[in-house]
């Protein structure tokens, strides 16, 4: 499912701003995300990736600055922008009394897909994700790796426009991990857009291909891959020049630590 017009972006964020109290969390984001791209949020933990994608979802209202996904307001027209996109934010709370299976069909019909659709569509992710076996399995029994699974499911259910996906790897064991990834780099195949946070910088340089980097609230680098690399020899340690860690080391403050001393 891919937009339409021709050269829309993704994503485009203007002025965006989001203050708790005395702490700044967004400091004034300009940003356009190109469609049918996997891109890459990458930053520190504290940078202000997920309140930037909590704006740009409708799950946070932002105290300044405009939101469109797909050429739509995300306040203004918050209705059509939620039928097209599929969101699985840090710490999803599901719905754990349901089963899988359960969780799948209740998202569907609250999403107005017909019941059938449903049904053929939750038959396939579970079985490509890997949880056909535990479709019956109530959600509060499901591991880690299984409960992003299943929210990567719903997320899917629909076929949204763009996709984005708050820290998907984290706490997830190889195997679904790499289900995951299996499923995400067919879904960009097919020309759709995923946005994912991150701070592992070897995973978003082997799935990415566009990345915007975030630091302080701010947005220090965008643009392709290979553009933000540069001259580095990796987007890691481009990443440490660009967030200002390049110089940091461990020095003689903890000349005490190992060996044995106390």
């Amino acid at each position: 499912m891919v937009d339409e017009a021709a050269g829309v972006p993704a994503v485009r964020v203007q002025g965006l701003w989001k203050r708790f109290g005395e702490q700044i969390a967004v400091a004034g984001i300009d940003l356009e995300l190109p469609s049918g791209r996997f891109i890459g949020l990458v930053g520190p933990n504290g940078a202000g990736k997920t309140t930037t994608l909590s704006m740009v979802t409708g799950l946070l209202r932002p105290d300044h600055g405009t939101v469109e996904v797909a050429g739509r307001d995300v306040w203004r027209d918050p209705a059509q922008v939620k039928a097209r996109i599929g969101v699985l934010p840090e710490g999803l709370r599901l719905f754990e009394r349901l089963s899988g299976r359960e969780l799948l069909s209740y998202t569907g019909r609250l999403r107005g897909l017909p019941g059938a659709e449903v049904d053929k569509r939750a038959a396939q992710l579970l079985d490509v994700l890997d949880l056909a076996g535990a479709q019956h399995k109530l959600v509060v029994d499901y591991s880690t790796g299984m409960r992003k699974k299943i929210g990567l499911a719903a997320a899917l259910l629909h076929n949204p426009e763009v996709l984005f996906l708050d820290e998907p790897f984290e706490g997830v064991d190889p195997v679904s991990a790499q289900t995951i990834r299996g499923v995400l780099e067919r879904y960009t195949a097919s020309g759709a857009t995923v946005v994912f946070s991150s701070h592992v910088m070897e995973l978003v340089e082997s799935l990415c291909d566009w990345v915007a980097v975030m630091a302080a609230g701010r947005i220090r680098a965008h643009g392709t891959l290979e553009d933000v690399r540069g001259e580095a020899a990796s987007l890691q340690e481009a990443f440490l020049e660009l967030v200002g860690a390049g110089a940091r080391t461990a020095g003689s403050d903890l000349d005490w630590l190992g060996g044995g001393a106390r």
